[in-house]
Formats: structure tokens, C-alpha cells, sequence
């Protein structure tokens, strides 16, 4: 029978420099068929774990565990076999722009399989039927506005109809009405297609309405964790200053640095 998580982390530690580390003995449960939100200040390593969940970057030690395959014993073509079964949407949308939309859905369908045009044809207008933007297929990126742009990636991202979908920060950017249509879309589009999904993102409100389930990261490890009633009416002190947006706190305003006089003093000398 398999585990009700699609992703285990565990012990997981990574650092950028011997005196970096982003994550610190980590341990994290996404479960099958969610939508799980990862929430935390910049700088954090939110956007790091997507990267160690795909593959992108090895951990210094600990597991990753996508479906109960370690990620880091995968070669080449079983790490590919894995990446098939993910989607992910980037922060920037990351169309070619050089093609139309119609080109950018259809892309990993060429890439990935070896489908028929009509069948090709079918699944794109299918997916761009689902984020309400078949009547743009020949529109080239740049014709597209912000939230445009976005919602094709977003059809992109699921032409494949992946098990796992991880969004980077999906309403940066947008205006009130399309973070309403995308939390809409993501919502919908994770009961339709049953996939378990992952939002790293700063906006609080927005993503704990359609979430399961949040973690919230600071300092490398994991500060508060439970369901969004739980997170927030959290009493921890760094996650009631992540919720209220507070400039200062247990995650202080300034980076570590020397004594601010000691510094004035060096530079005169």
C-alpha cells in the first residue's frame, strides 16, 4: 500500500557556504493529493526545497523521497522519468518567446511523447480551454499582459497532467482579480486531475484559503506547521511576525554583520 505522502523529507540539511545553511536536519510530509503551502521570508530556501525535490540540487545530507524513490540515487534518464511526473510554474512564467501560446502548451507534448498532431492539438485547446485562453492561442508572449502570460505556463505545466504540481510564488505580480482567477485554477485544477500540489508563496491570505496544509521555514528549520486555522492562530513569535508582516522580530531586520561603529571606524582607517 502506498505511503499517504507523495513527498518524505527527512534529516535534510543543504548550506550555499560552510557558514550557510538553508536547511538544518529537516524533516517534512507532503501528502498525496493536497495542496500544501510553504511560507516564509525571503531568503528562506522555499524556492530551494522545489529545487532539491526535483532533482535540481542534492542535499548535504538527509533524504528526499518523491513517491519513495530517493531523488539523489537517481541517474540521468531515472531523474528525467521522475521530472515527466512533475510540473512545475516559475515565478516568471518562463514562456518561449519566440513561439505562440499555442506552441509553448504544446511544447513538452513534442518534447515528451509521441502523440499525433490532432491528438496534440486536442490537449492543448483542452488545457487552454481550462485557464480560459483558447480564443489566444496564436498570440505570441509578448502580446499576452502579466496574468496572461501566466495562465498559459500554467496550462503548459499541466499538459501532462502531472502528479505533482509545484507553483514558485504564482501571484507575484498579479492584480486582485487574476490572484482570484489563479487561486481559483489551482484549486480546481488539483480535484480535477488529482494531483498533489505544492505553492511556495508570500501572499498569507490568498494561499492559506485553498490550502491544506502550511508549513512556515525560517533559520532552516521548520517554525510552525498545521492547518491554515492552526498556523493562523499560531502563538509562535516567529510566525505571528511572518503572518502580521512585522519589519522586526525573532527574524531580524538586519543581515549578521560586524559592529555597526567598529565598521565606521575600519573604513576611515
Amino acid at each position: 500500500m502506498p505511503s499517504p505522502n507523495w513527498i518524505e523529507i527527512r534529516n535534510l540539511s543543504y548550506r550555499r557556504s560552510p557558514t550557510r545553511w538553508i536547511f538544518k536536519d529537516v524533516d517534512m510530509d507532503i501528502p498525496r493529493n493536497k495542496i500544501t503551502a510553504i511560507m516564509g521570508p525571503s531568503g528562506c530556501g522555499k524556492t530551494t526545497l522545489l529545487k532539491l525535490i526535483s532533482g535540481q540540487l542534492q542535499p548535504e545530507q538527509g533524504t528526499v523521497r518523491v513517491d519513495g524513490i530517493d531523488v539523489a540515487d537517481l541517474d540521468r534518464q531515472g531523474l528525467l522519468a521522475l521530472r515527466k511526473r512533475m510540473g512545475m510554474l516559475f515565478q516568471s512564467g518562463a514562456l518561449f518567446t519566440d513561439l505562440s501560446v499555442y506552441e509553448n502548451v504544446a511544447f513538452p507534448l513534442r518534447v515528451h511523447t509521441k502523440l499525433p498532431e490532432d491528438m496534440i492539438r486536442d490537449l492543448v485547446l483542452m488545457k487552454l480551454q481550462a485557464v480560459g485562453l483558447r480564443g489566444a492561442r496564436d498570440l505570441m508572449p509578448n502580446e499576452l499582459s502579466g496574468g496572461m502570460s501566466r495562465r498559459v505556463a500554467l496550462a503548459r505545466t499541466i499538459i501532462l497532467d502531472p502528479e505533482l504540481i509545484m507553483y514558485d510564488e504564482p501571484f507575484a505580480g498579479q492584480d486582485p482579480i487574476m490572484i482570484g482567477v489563479l487561486l481559483d485554477l489551482i484549486k480546481r485544477i488539483n480535484q480535477s486531475i488529482g494531483a498533489t500540489t505544492i505553492i511556495v508563496s508570500h501572499d498569507v491570505a490568498e494561499t492559506a484559503s485553498i490550502a491544506d496544509y502550511i508549513f512556515v521555514l525560517a533559520g532552516g528549520h521548520i517554525i510552525g506547521r498545521g492547518t491554515p486555522d492552526e498556523i493562523m492562530n499560531s502563538d509562535d513569535p516567529m510566525v505571528r511576525q511572518f503572518l502580521r508582516g512585522l519589519p522586526d522580530g525573532p527574524v531580524p531586520f538586519h543581515y549578521p554583520a560586524a559592529n555597526w561603529q567598529a565598521d565606521l571606524h575600519m573604513e576611515r582607517s
